[in-house]
């Protein structure tokens, strides 16, 4: 009997423990801020494409913590990115591994409906793409300019269901390395043969295909032209 008595015991105080930590927890207010914005090529003012697998992040990080943590938020396709759960706060903020030339980090104040922009140097831009089907083949014609000294590594052509196709989405491609320094007159071309591929690309069904140049940096990404949707006929 006493031995029931003390575990009745035991158990009542752990209840009242446990609800008093969840009650504590509960006590906290949730996130009350949003933060939103997007990448613009600093020359022509457009949003950066990107991809959205393995591709460009925003980093922030909550200030006035002992340890504060690092958080990201993923930039979407067309180069936008937002976040609803935020705590009003300073932050620092920061664009990192992306197809951009690299920026410093800032320091923002988050409160309400927080709009921050950032107007950074593509590496690449994808100039006049072209992309129809001709015949049997789904063709690629666009010009490269380059902003930095590093070589074009690769061009590509990608093609999937989803709009967010690129290099880590794609369920046909066809890349070129090249390695060049390269001439923003000239025009590449890259085809996709149909005929090749049509357990992939089904002719009747609508697919997105992008083109997009590689430079040759550290943790660089495809930079690409807006996606194309094409019905395979």
């Amino acid at each position: 009997m006493k031995r029931i008595l003390y575990l009745s015991f035991v158990s009542l105080q752990l209840a009242l423990f446990t609800a008093c930590g969840l009650s504590d927890i509960d006590n906290y207010e949730g996130p009350n801020a949003t933060i939103s914005g997007g990448l613009y090529d600093v020359e022509t003012g457009e949003l950066i494409q990107q991809d959205v697998i393995r591709g460009s992040q925003i980093e922030y990080i909550e200030l006035g913590f002992k340890n504060p943590q690092t958080q990201y938020i993923v930039v979407k396709n067309e180069g936008t990115y937002r976040n609803n759960l935020m705590f009003a706060n300073r932050y620092t903020i920061q664009p990192v591994r992306g197809n951009f030339v690299p920026v410093e980090k800032q320091e923002i104040e988050v409160s309400g409906s927080t709009v921050k922009d950032f107007k950074v140097q593509p590496y690449i831009r994808i100039k006049n793409a072209v992309i129809k089907q001709i015949g049997d083949k789904v063709v690629a014609t666009f010009k490269v300019q380059q902003t930095v000294e590093n070589p074009v590594k690769r061009i590509g052509l990608f093609a999937h269901q989803e709009i967010n196709v690129g290099e880590p989405l794609n369920i046909v491609n066809k890349q070129e390395d090249i390695n060049v320094k390269v001439d923003e007159n000239q025009t590449y071309q890259l085809e996709i043969d149909l005929v090749a591929n049509n357990s992939k690309l089904v002719k009747g069904k609508s697919y997105y295909f992008r083109v997009g140049a590689l430079i040759d940096a550290s943790e660089a990404k495809y930079n690409y032209a807006s996606t194309i949707q094409l019905t395979v006929l």
